[in-house]
């Protein structure tokens, strides 16, 4: 590992978080630190959204004003990071049980998944580069752990595990913000007991728009009886299965390619 003086320096935030900048120690008054602002803004937006999250609103929340909340969060970017590695904690003892590498790494996604419908704020947040928070790599790691044995070259493990992460955070967000368009339209319709305001379902949609001729197919897809009677986490898994048929069919060629 190179010398302290000869290391990359890293972004705001990260650099926190894997210890390369100290944290800070003097607030105004005892009980502020960077992890009552963090699990502080994390209750916001898990109640309210990431929108409602700004270092003024998590000051108010713990009793401090905004400024003594920069003594140690130095901006809400990166505020955001340490949100996101909070998410994930308890990763690195995670323990992936299963029978054989596709049934862990199907249990993988699926913790993956769950996380983000604990925390649907995550999927609010900017993606400019994949994360790099310890917790985050902790996750990848036992990921990649999954295929130990399979014969697969790493590259292509690294693949799948971002192949499966990219879907599972579309299906998350998609869910998502379908719940908060309905949470809207509930609102907007001063709904209370959510009755009214709902969004028709997709296939109501579209037996209201298409016609036969023009759109045969679709037609006969939203007619179908089974039309809208599968649940959304039944389609994610749907999706994740045909992600590992995939990892199947290369494991299969690496193993084919290595006894050649």
């Amino acid at each position: 590992m190179p010398d302290a003086d000869e290391r990359m320096p890293l972004p705001p935030g990260l650099d926190l978080l894997w210890g390369r900048r100290e944290r800070g120690k003097r607030g105004p008054r005892a009980g502020l630190s960077a992890d009552a602002i963090v699990a502080a803004a994390m209750e916001v937006a898990d109640a309210e959204g990431l929108e409602a999250v700004s270092m003024a609103r998590v000051a108010h929340k713990l009793g401090f004003t905004t400024m003594s909340l920069y003594r140690h969060v130095a901006s809400k970017e990166e505020l955001l990071q340490l949100m996101w590695n909070a998410s994930a904690q308890g990763a690195e003892d995670l323990v992936i049980e299963g029978d054989g590498w596709r049934s862990r790494l199907r249990t993988w996604a699926i913790i993956q998944r769950d996380m983000l419908d604990r925390h649907p704020w995550i999927t609010q947040m900017p993606m400019a580069a994949p994360p790099l928070a310890p917790n985050s790599l902790h996750f990848v790691e036992h990921g990649l752990a999954t295929f130990d044995g399979t014969g697969l070259p790493d590259a292509d493990k690294l693949r799948i595990i971002g192949l499966l992460s990219s879907y599972t955070l579309s299906e998350a967000r998609m869910a998502n913000d379908a719940a908060r368009a309905a949470a809207a339209a509930r609102a907007a319709a001063g709904d209370g007991d959510g009755t009214s305001g709902r969004p028709a379902p997709f296939e109501s949609l579209l037996r209201e728009l298409l016609d036969e001729q023009t759109y045969p197919r679709l037609h006969r897809i939203a007619w179908n009886p089974a039309a809208g009677t599968v649940s959304e986490r039944d389609e994610f898994l749907w999706g994740v299965e045909r992600i590992l048929d995939g990892a199947a069919a290369l494991i299969e060629r690496a193993r084919e390619a290595g006894s050649g």
